[in-house]
């Protein structure tokens, strides 16, 4: 039964990225009105996230911002199965990929790649950087993921993620298949989306981000260092409707000679710069700041 659904979800999802790109963003104009007028979807967790990043900016602003997310958000679900189908060349006509040549030339030195990022943009299209290396078409280039709890729709996301030659791998795993690849000797250029929310247990760290106390993961950053990788910060911009730019920005090249937690606090400065550059390229119905400050204070002090 689980094949069987899988089968049909797999078949959908591919006939709808056959369609051309103009009739993708009319289906996701559709989308946007049953998401956001009809469904409501998170509404109140997207606008409690904007009203408390942006204290500084009116109503109206602020429900500009939110109705930009809910428009980006449906054409990320689209321009996401567009990966399924799309050629290599069609692909980079829609993303350009900077300082890339920078990543090969590390790789000409022997040292790997690190790329940390946020859910900013469309971070999917991510992993096709690959097709777009000129020297290093044999390197290893992956996303580090945190499975789905459905099945089928964890399968259907790697399958996307890995269609353009990329490496899905567990995040409790990515050790494990560095040193691998560094045995192997294969260079690699792994991607850390980094901004998610570690549970209690887990917080080492809170940064000041967005206006509010965030506690943050710091494991990439001890990865990072394990591996003596060279760190870049991958800043994405949307200039216009189906049109990414994607920056590779390096943040040390000596991550094992950085103090603690100075890359994952680098990496926060970079990801706010970007988000209030475009603010509604962010993935604002996350419930980022679910945890508070209080909590953990009580919950550390009663082990």
């Amino acid at each position: 039964m689980k094949k069987l659904l899988y089968h049909i979800i797999y078949v959908s999802a591919r006939l709808l990225s056959m369609l051309p790109f103009r009739v993708l963003y009319a289906l996701s104009d559709f989308i946007y009105i049953i998401v956001y007028y009809i469904i409501g979807y998170r509404r109140k967790i997207v606008y409690k996230n904007l009203n408390a990043s942006f204290p500084e900016k009116n109503p109206d602003e602020i429900k500009g911002i939110g109705r930009g997310f809910y428009h980006f958000f449906c054409d990320y679900m689209v321009e996401t199965l567009k990966l399924m189908t799309i050629s290599d060349k069609k692909l980079l006509d829609h993303i350009e990929f900077r300082n890339l040549d920078q990543v090969e030339e590390y790789f000409r030195r022997g040292q790997n790649g690190a790329g940390i990022l946020g859910h900013y943009c469309n971070w999917e299209w991510l992993s096709a950087a690959g097709v777009a290396f000129t020297e290093s078409k044999d390197a290893v280039v992956g996303l580090i993921y945190h499975p789905l709890r459905n099945e089928a729709f964890d399968r259907l996301m790697r399958d996307i993620r890995q269609s353009k030659g990329g490496v899905c791998v567990p995040k409790k795993d990515i050790l494990r298949y560095l040193l691998r690849y560094r045995t192997e000797g294969r260079n690699s250029l792994f991607g850390y989306i980094s901004d998610q929310t570690p549970k209690y247990e887990n917080i080492h760290l809170w940064l000041p981000f967005l206006n509010q106390d965030t506690p943050v993961f710091t494991g990439a950053e001890r990865i990072m260092k394990k591996m003596n990788d060279a760190v870049f910060y991958v800043d994405m911009q949307r200039p216009e409707r189906g049109k990414y730019i994607c920056t590779f920005k390096l943040i040390t090249d000596k991550p094992q000679d950085c103090g603690e937690w100075e890359i994952t606090k680098r990496f926060f400065a970079m990801l706010e710069d970007s988000i209030r550059r475009q603010p509604e390229f962010y993935l604002w119905s996350h419930n980022r700041w679910k945890r508070s400050f209080e909590k953990y204070e009580e919950k550390r002090h009663a082990r």
